[in-house]
């Protein structure tokens, strides 16, 4: 039985083309052109490619159409040609394919969707829960002399009271501040509060000497 690509072949050389005019005048590659003629249809980026490059170089040669097509479509397995792509031309085919691009977009979207629901989440993470504290020193029934140090760690975007006084916290949450206290018993109160409103308190009862 003929082969469509044999067809072509022997027409396009019954009229003296080379596959390089045929190409530069179809605005088909020449590999393409060489691989239709082959039945090497793999070789071709989709099925659909397939199709239109035949169609196309029908028509530029002048044979019938409607009944070339249809020995085409005989011939060609579209089943077949999904089996034996390499999985090289495969991934190329994803990138070709309009479809696979809207894929491909729907999937960037939504990486980076999650991302920035990730980020929104993470900066406003205290508007839900209340801000970590951790209070270094003192510590709890701690004697100390009248001018105490206060020092804790905690999220570097809250602000910090030390006994209702604002002190400032590092890039890396730390935060310290010297506060003096009569004799006696005392209460120092560190409080953590995020911009949204929440908070979180620690309290140190200790002994002034």
């Amino acid at each position: 039985m003929v082969r469509i690509g044999q067809k072509l072949k022997e027409k396009r050389q019954e009229k003296g083309l080379s596959l390089s005019e045929v190409a530069k005048s179809t605005k088909i590659k020449e590999s393409f052109l060489e691989a239709i003629e082959k039945g090497e249809y793999h070789k071709l980026p989709s099925s659909a490619y397939a199709f239109g490059f035949v169609s196309n170089y029908i028509e530029y040669l002048g044979l019938p159409k409607r009944e070339t097509i249809a020995m085409f479509r005989r011939e060609f397995d579209e089943k077949k040609y999904y089996r034996v792509l390499p999985e090289g031309l495969s991934r190329h085919k994803s990138i070709i394919f309009g479809g696979v691009r809207v894929h491909q977009a729907v999937f960037l979207v939504l990486i980076l969707f999650l991302l920035l629901s990730g980020y929104i989440a993470f900066q406003y993470r205290y508007a839900i829960i209340s801000p970590p504290l951790t209070l270094t020193q003192p510590t709890d029934g701690q004697v100390v002399a009248q001018d105490v140090t206060v020092s804790g760690h905690t999220d570097p975007n809250v602000i910090v009271y030390v006994n209702d006084k604002p002190t400032p916290v590092s890039e890396d949450g730390e935060f310290m501040r010297k506060i003096s206290l009569f004799e006696g018993q005392s209460i120092i109160t560190v409080t953590a509060k995020h911009r949204l409103g929440k908070e979180t308190t620690v309290r140190r009862e200790i002994t002034v000497q």
